[in-house]
């Protein structure tokens, strides 16, 4: 009888799921030089965008601009791929200032699978994995549901919207992920046999139309950026400027609305035949509805899903309503009357998990080696699953090398801000990053996330030595400018009076710094020059950091001044071990919380709902007499 052989190979790190968090999560680990297997159901799926065709938005545009400036990818795929770009929130300060392209669906993924499969060290696996290998708290590998077995040093779980999937709209329901592709569904129930806490979560996606059958000219055109701003610090701007494609925005009506009430009894959102949360700040049409009953319109993004295809994505009408009820509300829209859908709008259930039961390292707390990223962990967004999947790729690196975790603080990136939020406030719905999460924004702006942060990705080992020497020539070169404008002065002659009066500006009774007259709100770094025979020639980003650093310097400073405080707290530990149970004064609330999630130091415990700032007091006691002992 012939014996039963499965096939056994090990690897350094293993990456389960190929969309924009497994992409950063492979491609770090094997960056790293750590031999990385990534798995995925579909090969044919790796960096698939499944919903809105574009990478960036307000906050979005940050943690794209983070990524790669620690040396992530998909700052520099969107470069090659986009095919309109634009600058959010122009006319606002810059700290939320904003970067959001239209990406060409296909080059993205295309373009995205060719960097991994030209990555040493990283292998790819089409096959669905199915079962976690733990012995005494410790991943030690995992199977795949043909029974092949992949031992490693860690994992990153990036499943995505893939586990236990459902696709829904009306009364049709298919267990598969999105576009039809296949659903994962064998490992929650391993993961759940290992302890590991879970929650369905829900999103959706708008119909696709046929651009033939749309009137544009009933609708109003949304062009690009004449200057296109490249996400990448590494992409020459003048490599980039090219044509680009328009998009288009029209307006649901109240005949939309009433179409749209009159079937909520058909719609599974409301009937109960859909059991997950979806998400607040990404609302279905029928919920907006619902919710927004005083809104006699909403905005409808008509969006092209591609230079090479006719397929339009209609952003801000996703739906699982029955097809018969799409169809109607979709022909109320402005210049969608005679609309034929190529796709049906729907929405996806899946299974992700309580991102509590993570350190900041997003390592498992009890079951180590084992590492979680992107919409698995509660999250919504290519972005914030593309920054999580990188610095879940860069621990599970470090800890197969046996290294210490790197954690950014919510004072250091939005990327700090969006880890700490999932594994230290409770959350019942998909999370979104946004601009008003962050208490330091004004210091984590989208244009000095190299400043920030590149120096982390070169300790890292994520940027090579000539990215790092560019960055301290830039550095250098800022801090010269800001000195000289500072130390130059200028009197109040004939030729500086009259650049004042045609700028708007007040005159100088006395002399002033160059300094000094570029905080001024109506005079920019350029306009200077004009009066400044010295004037250097810098580059476009160093321009632009000298004018930001002198325009909102006591801003600045006074938020520089609450990071210290920050810190402070940030740098108070509290030991794995301690028995909250023994700490007299706590109430019974923030014990359980405490107890419950674990926090690393005193800044994250007081964060945690339910934790106040009393008790946060009667802590910090308790540790001081503790130390004293």
């Amino acid at each position: 009888m012939t014996e039963n052989r499965v096939l056994e190979e090990t690897y350094d790190v293993v990456v389960v799921g190929a969309g924009h968090a497994g992409c950063e999560a492979a491609l770090a680990s094997a960056r790293l030089g750590l031999e990385t297997i990534m798995f995925t159901v579909s090969v044919d799926s790796i960096a698939l965008m499944p919903c809105n065709p574009n990478i960036g938005g307000s906050s979005k545009g940050h943690l794209v601009r983070e990524i790669d400036a620690l040396g992530g990818e998909m700052g520099k795929n969107i470069d090659k791929t986009f095919i309109q770009s634009k600058m959010l929130n122009r006319s606002k300060g810059p700290a939320v200032h904003s970067l959001r392209a239209q990406a060409d669906k296909q080059d993205y993924t295309r373009e995205m699978r060719k960097t991994l499969e030209n990555t040493e060290h990283l292998t790819i696996r089409q096959a669905e994995v199915s079962e976690l290998m733990v012995k005494d708290g410790r991943l030690r590998g995992l199977k795949t549901v043909s029974g092949a077995v992949y031992r490693c040093k860690a994992a990153v779980l990036a499943t995505g919207v893939y586990l236990r999937a459902r696709c829904i709209f009306g009364d049709v329901a298919s267990a598969t992920g999105p576009n039809g592709l296949q659903a994962a569904v064998h490992l929650t129930d391993s993961l759940i046999k290992n302890g590991i806490r879970m929650y369905r979560f829900k999103t959706g996606t708008p119909a696709r139309v046929d651009k033939r059958s749309i009137d544009f000219s009933k609708m109003e055109e949304q062009l690009g950026d004449e200057r296109i701003v490249p996400f990448s610090f590494t992409t020459d701007p003048d490599s980039i400027q090219k044509d680009q494609v328009s998009c288009w925005l029209t307006y649901t009506n109240e005949e939309t609305h009433r179409i749209i009430r009159e079937n909520l009894d058909r719609s599974p959102l409301f009937s109960g035949f859909i059991e997950g949360t979806g998400p607040r700040y990404c609302p279905s049409i029928e919920d907006k509805v619902v919710k927004f009953a005083d809104k006699d319109r909403h905005q409808v993004f008509v969006e092209p899903e591609g230079a090479y295809t006719n397929e339009m994505y209609l952003g801000g009408m996703s739906s699982s309503l029955p097809e018969d009820v799409q169809y109607a509300m979709y022909r109320t829209v402005p210049g969608l009357e005679h609309v034929k859908i190529v796709r049906n709008a729907y929405a996806i259930e899946y299974d992700c998990i309580d991102a509590r039961q993570l350190l900041p390292t997003l390592e498992f707390k009890e079951l180590k080696g084992l590492f979680s990223a992107g919409q698995f962990n509660g999250s919504s967004g290519y972005e914030e699953a593309a920054a999580q999947g990188l610095m879940a790729g860069i621990n599970a690196a470090r800890s197969a090398q046996g290294k210490e975790g790197i954690v950014l603080d919510r004072s250091q990136a939005y990327i700090g801000v969006l880890i700490d939020d999932l594994v230290t406030k409770e959350s019942h719905e998909p999370y979104r990053m946004m601009t008003s999460r962050a208490e330091y924004r004004l210091l984590l702006r989208q244009d000095n996330a190299d400043l920030r942060l590149t120096k982390i990705g070169y300790e890292i080992g994520l940027i090579d030595e000539e990215r790092y020497q560019k960055l301290l020539k830039k550095e250098k070169e800022i801090a010269g400018e800001i000195r000289r404008l500072q130390n130059t002065m200028v009197g109040g002659s004939d030729e500086v009076q009259k650049f004042l009066s045609d700028h708007g500006s007040t005159l100088l009774k006395n002399g002033a710094s160059l300094a000094e007259l570029l905080k001024r709100p109506e005079l920019s770094y350029d306009d200077l020059a004009a009066i400044d025979p010295e004037q250097p020639a810098l580059s476009e980003d160093v321009r632009e950091q000298v004018q930001i650093n002198l325009k909102y310097e006591g801003y600045i400073r006074r938020q520089e001044s609450q990071v210290k405080q920050f810190k402070k707290l940030e740098g108070k530990r509290i030991s794995d071990d301690l028995d909250y149970k023994e700490i007299k004064g706590l109430r019974r609330e923030a014990l359980q919380k405490l107890d419950q999630l674990r926090p690393v130091n005193i800044g994250q415990a007081s964060r945690i709902s339910g934790v106040s700032p009393a008790d946060i007091s009667v802590l910090l006691v308790y540790l001081e007499q503790r130390r004293g002992k």
